[in-house]
């Protein structure tokens, strides 16, 4: 509604929106140096000790973003696809298997990284924040609605600072709907159509038969962590482990922390009531209902619906993936086409579209965004927005306040998007769905990936 405040928080249960904002103020601001003794007996005053784990692929990307801060301890359990960063910081200590680590550097590491695959982020942050370590989880979050859970109580127990890897949430983008949202721009919103180009992997498939030797610089039981013992096969890595319900979240788990975030946290959206899915294991008959236990379906349309709540109305919210697209907006310009992965909110007075991690935003028509008033810049910003996504949580590791995706709003976010996944793994049946309780009321058997059994030597 018109002149309603902007606000950057997620539920005032878990933090109050005030409390949170000052938060998110305190980390735009400059920062004093800290006593080494406050980030650890082996750093030195003003920076942290940054531990790693995975460090190839998009870990390499994270600890760079991190730099000028001391990176003391790089693990992996593929020497061979972390050596270029081991390369690159020749002093730091290697490890394979992340307990070790944590567990020989003790003190010497303050804040660590978390850039595995998808089923092993919930034991490693675990692990580090019993330690009392700060961390950082690339996304999403978790594999299932129970491990999000866990983390986010984890977190305000430990108390440290934590932050989900969706880089989007530090960009203008983000900021910008939310301001025109709680401005009015487009009145009250009911709908909301989220949808992404992935899978860009193969999905939809069998497990691979046979076996394959594994490489020398591989540990593949540590590699699978918590799933199930299976032969190696080189189909599941380095990056097509997100087709398998063991290791990954699908298409909805990889891209959802992105284009879901700007509608999410715009609409203050909270626990889903209901959740319903249609999908596709076999690209010449669409819809087939395939009882799949290996991998997610090639390609899926998710609606959730979510209640009313601070003032806002009821919104139905759909997701598509696979190359599936929403209907083109009869008041989008002919000619204009929507982005490849994108967002667009449908209110009472008109809408906005953006793109993946809610960049470039747009009221449409265009004639609307030119005749629209812009409000004043209402959130705090984040220095150089989503690049400065590790920065902001740097920051607040040093005291200045919490990162714009805590726990606090990443762990509810994540619960959000993963539990779209029940309504694939169930599809054609609307599950009504207690947030609260991490439970869906109607269907028993749907509740089995709501908390899945890890195996024998793993836990949280």
């Amino acid at each position: 509604m018109k002149g309603q405040k902007a606000t950057i928080g997620h539920n005032e249960r878990r933090v109050s929106r005030r409390d949170f904002m000052k938060g998110t103020v305190a980390a735009t601001a400059a920062f004093t140096i800290v006593p080494g003794y406050v980030l650890g007996q082996g750093a030195p005053s003003g920076k942290l000790n940054i531990a790693a784990i995975g460090s190839g692929g998009m870990g390499r990307k994270n600890i760079n973003a991190c730099l000028p801060e001391n990176i003391v301890a790089l693990c992996d359990v593929d020497w061979n696809r972390a050596g270029a960063t081991f390369k690159k910081f020749p002093e730091a200590k290697r490890f394979k298997d992340f307990r070790e680590m944590l567990d020989k550097m003790g003190d010497k590491i303050d804040a660590v990284i978390v850039a595995t695959p998808d089923h092993t982020h919930a034991v490693a942050a675990m692990a580090a924040m019993k330690k009392h370590k700060h961390v950082y989880v690339q996304k999403p979050l978790t594999r299932t609605v129970y491990e999000a859970r866990m983390l986010t109580e984890a977190a305000r127990k430990y108390g440290v600072k934590t932050q989900m890897g969706n880089q989007g949430h530090s960009g203008e983008g983000i900021r910008l709907v939310c301001e025109w949202i709680a401005d009015g721009a487009i009145g009250d919103v009911y709908e909301v159509h989220c949808w992404t180009d992935r899978p860009i992997w193969p999905q939809g498939i069998g497990r691979p038969e046979g076996t394959s030797p594994i490489p020398k610089t591989l540990d593949w039981d540590l590699w699978l962590g918590t799933a199930p013992w299976r032969p190696y096969n080189p189909a599941y890595l380095p990056f097509n482990w997100r087709a398998w319900l063991d290791f990954g979240a699908g298409a909805l788990g990889d891209m959802g922390c992105h284009v879901m975030d700007a509608a999410f946290m715009s609409l203050k959206l909270e626990y889903p009531e209901s959740v319903q899915a249609s999908h596709s294991y076999d690209v010449q008959k669409m819809w087939t209902r395939v009882d799949n236990k290996e991998t997610y379906p090639r390609a899926s349309i998710v609606h959730y619906q979510f209640p009313a709540r601070a003032g806002m109305p009821p919104v139905k919210f759909h997701w598509y993936d696979g190359g599936i697209l929403p209907e083109i907006p009869n008041d989008l310009e002919i000619g204009r086409k929507i982005p490849e992965s994108g967002t667009i909110l449908v209110g009472e007075k008109g809408k906005i579209m953006c793109d993946t991690y809610a960049e470039s935003p747009r009221l449409i028509p265009e004639s609307k965004m030119n005749a629209y008033k812009k409000p004043p810049k209402s959130l705090p910003r984040i220095p150089n927005g989503a690049g400065g996504h590790e920065q902001d949580w740097i920051r607040a590791c040093k005291g200045k306040g919490q990162s714009c995706s805590n726990f606090d709003y990443a762990g509810p976010f994540t619960e959000t998007v993963v539990m779209g996944n029940l309504a694939v793994l169930n599809p054609g049946k609307r599950l009504m769905w207690d947030g609260e309780n991490m439970k869906i009321t109607n269907d028993e058997k749907a509740n089995a990936f709501v908390k899945m059994p890890y195996r024998e030597g793993w836990s949280l």
